[in-house]
């Protein structure tokens, strides 16, 4: 069978050893993913999937019916 890793307390040296290694991963890692959100649609997508406006017949108001 497989080895657990298990996180025990670390202290002195190690400690800080192991708090720089972490904080310098940190600063020198080169994903961001703010970079890869996707905000919306873009002009491409609406010019595939927009329909084009279909001519409506104008209506100003009600007809006068006389009997």
């Amino acid at each position: 069978m497989g080895t657990f890793n298990k996180k025990v307390p670390q202290t002195g040296r190690r400690h800080g050893l192991a708090e720089f290694t972490r904080l310098f991963r940190s600063m020198v890692d080169p994903y961001r993913p703010e970079l890869h959100y996707m905000r919306g649609p873009g002009p491409k997508w609406r010019a595939k999937h927009m329909a084009p406006a279909a001519e409506a017949p104008v209506m100003h108001g009600l007809a006068h019916i006389e009997r």
